[in-house]
């Protein structure tokens, strides 16, 4: 069994928990993806799910920037939690400290946390040196991509095969340049280093169809130069048409999503 909530998404902060559990073992493994929120709001959102800190097994930190690591330094001394993140990324916070706790992720490089198996991958963005994921329970597969400025080959390797994928739709184009942002931040948003736009989401999403993806999340949406009805459909129209298209939800900023099972599409079809 493979399921995740997103916690939050955007600007303000980023949050998600992965779940798995083998038949034979006696409670799931959870892994906090990020945790750019206070430490009261992360409770807060975690009891809404269900949970509480003391039931996440490990945390990922995707990169340095401060809508991603919020809490963690509390996390890793209050409740012994052990983190991983890039060299480059642990360089960048040089005032944090993990103590012990800190492992580090590698590009490519399996990690196995119970019954997680997460493998990290580079993304291109404006970070020391950011990392996305995959998770699988070894039958069903997750692939995370938020925080990269374009979808390069190494990225869209990492996402094949996925039954559910939770992608960056950070911008409308037409938004970003109507907006009070000076210059030099629309262009650092978009570009190759910084955000993904709608239309190349959903470009992404038509390239890793498959039969068995069964849900596409957008996620990162910016609450200044996006809609989630635009990211919506840009989605839809990536997956129109076909016999069995996958789901398509959009993360609140703020408020995240509700738990989804990560299950192949046939699998979902028969249920």
């Amino acid at each position: 069994m493979l399921r995740f909530r997103n916690l939050a998404s955007g600007s303000t902060g980023n949050a998600t928990v992965v779940e798995a559990q083998q038949p034979h073992s006696l409670r799931p493994t959870r892994l906090l993806v990020d945790c750019g929120l206070g430490i009261r709001q992360l409770q807060t959102r975690l009891a809404a799910a269900g949970l509480a800190i003391d039931d996440i097994d490990g945390i990922f930190i995707t990169h340095e920037h401060s809508d991603h690591i919020g809490c963690v330094e509390k996390l890793v001394h209050r409740y012994d939690k052990p983190v991983w993140m890039s060299a480059g990324t642990r360089s960048a916070l040089p005032r944090l400290d993990f103590g012990q706790a800190w492992c580090e992720a590698r590009d490519n490089q399996p990690v196995t946390l119970g019954d997680i198996r997460f493998t990290p991958f580079t993304v291109p963005h404006d970070a020391r040196e950011p990392l996305q994921l995959s998770c699988t329970d070894g039958v069903h597969k997750l692939g995370i991509a938020t925080d990269l400025g374009m979808p390069t080959p190494h990225v869209m390797q990492h996402l094949q095969q996925c039954h559910a994928l939770i992608i960056e739709s950070n911008h409308d184009p037409a938004l970003l340049a109507a907006s009070s942002y000076p210059y030099f931040l629309q262009r650092r948003i978009s570009g190759s280093h910084g955000h993904l736009a709608n239309a190349v989401a959903a470009e992404m999403v038509a390239a890793l169809m498959h039969d068995a993806l069964a849900l596409v999340v957008g996620a990162h949406l910016s609450q200044q130069n996006n809609r989630p009805d635009i990211a919506r459909q840009h989605l839809e129209q990536a997956v129109a048409g076909l016999a069995h298209a996958p789901g398509v939800v959009v993360a609140d900023p703020v408020s995240g999503t509700a738990w989804h099972d990560v299950t192949p599409l046939h699998a979902s079809l028969a249920a």
